[in-house]
C-alpha cells in the first residue's frame, strides 16, 4: 500500500459530467472525490480483502467541496491528497483536483470514520492500518496547510454600528 504517494487518481472530464454551461457539473466533483477516497482507503490497507478480513470499513462523516476554476470536457486532471489529522478512529483528509498545469480546480475536505462492520459502530483502526496512517502522518506533517482547509459556509456580515 503506497499511501505516501499523494496522487490518488488521474482521469479526464467525461462528457456526461459536462453541464449546460459547458463545464464540469457541480454534482460530478463529489463523484470524482469519492472515487479518490476509495483509492485512499485501499492504500490505507483497507482494500476489499482486508475489509473482509478485519471486519472493518470506513464511512464518510462530512465533506466540503470548493469549486475554484472551470474544468471542461476531456480536460485531464489528477487528484492529490494531504492527511491533515487523525486519531484512533478518524482521518481528516484534504484533496485537490488539479489540471495538467497544476492549477487547483476544486478541493474536497473530508472526515472519515473507521467502523467495525460486525457491531456497526466506530472502532479504532486495525493495527496494520494505524501503522500506515502513522507513516503518512509523519510524511505530511510539514506540508503547508491548504487555504481552503477548515472553511465553513456562511454569508459574512458587516457591522452596522456606525450607520445612522
Amino acid at each position: 500500500m503506497d499511501l505516501l504517494n499523494r496522487e490518488l487518481l488521474q482521469d479526464r472530464v467525461r462528457p456526461e459530467w459536462v453541464d449546460y454551461n459547458g463545464h464540469m457539473n457541480d454534482g460530478a466533483y463529489p463523484q470524482v472525490f469519492s472515487a479518490a477516497a476509495e483509492v485512499l482507503i485501499d492504500r490505507m490497507g483497507l482494500d476489499a480483502a482486508n475489509r473482509n478480513r478485519y471486519g472493518y470499513t470506513v464511512f464518510t462523516l462530512e465533506t466540503h467541496v470548493c469549486f475554484l476554476a472551470e474544468a471542461v470536457e476531456n480536460q485531464p486532471f489528477q487528484v492529490v491528497f494531504q492527511l491533515m489529522d487523525r486519531d484512533e478512529k478518524r482521518v481528516h483528509v484534504f484533496m485537490e483536483m488539479k489540471n495538467a498545469e497544476g492549477t487547483v480546480l476544486a478541493t474536497s475536505e473530508q472526515m472519515l470514520m473507521g467502523m467495525d462492520t460486525h457491531q456497526q459502530r466506530p472502532a479504532p483502526f486495525p493495527e496494520a492500518v494505524d501503522q500506515i496512517l502513522s507513516a503518512c502522518e509523519d510524511e505530511h506533517r510539514d506540508l503547508p496547510r491548504p487555504p481552503q482547509a477548515g472553511r465553513s459556509i456562511g454569508i459574512p456580515r458587516r457591522s452596522h454600528k456606525n450607520k445612522q
